[in-house]
């Protein structure tokens, strides 16, 4: 008995319209055809058949990879426009920076005793403190 299989996820299945394309395919082909015919035509004559064809070629090469490449669900040009933009657009390196919660300690620290040996005995903060408490205890 014949049987077809049913994909999973059907997300991934695309619409066919004409042998078995898609429309993005069928616009792209069509696109190709249009540029690269009338290059065949027009350099044919000035170097002849078989570089003609390779200049068609190479002026129909991206039309294709842009109907036929896709990634991650990404058609090509989105790809090449997230690699234009990491490239040019964004910074290359980005720093990680952290700042380290003991080093801030420490050097409030340093502070702290640098302070504490330049000010007289009675007038550091920890000496306000001390006569403050004394007044208190007296009242």
């Amino acid at each position: 008995m014949a049987y077809v299989s049913v994909p999973k996820d059907l997300s991934k299945v695309k619409t066919k319209i004409v042998l078995n394309l898609t429309k993005r395919q069928l616009l792209c082909f069509g696109s190709a055809a249009a540029v690269g015919v009338p290059v065949f035509f027009i350099s044919k004559e000035i170097i002849g058949t078989s570089a003609a064809v390779m200049v068609m070629i190479v002026f129909m090469l991206p039309a294709f990879f842009v109907a036929m490449y896709e990634k991650d669900g990404q058609p090509a040009e989105k790809i090449l426009l997230n690699i234009v933009r990491a490239k040019f657009f964004y910074p290359p390196i980005r720093p990680y920076k952290i700042e380290n919660f003991y080093h801030v300690i420490e050097q409030e620290g340093k502070l702290f005793e640098q302070n504490k040996k330049a000010a007289p005995a009675g007038k550091t903060l920890a000496g306000k403190r001390k006569t403050s408490e004394k007044k208190k205890k007296r009242i």
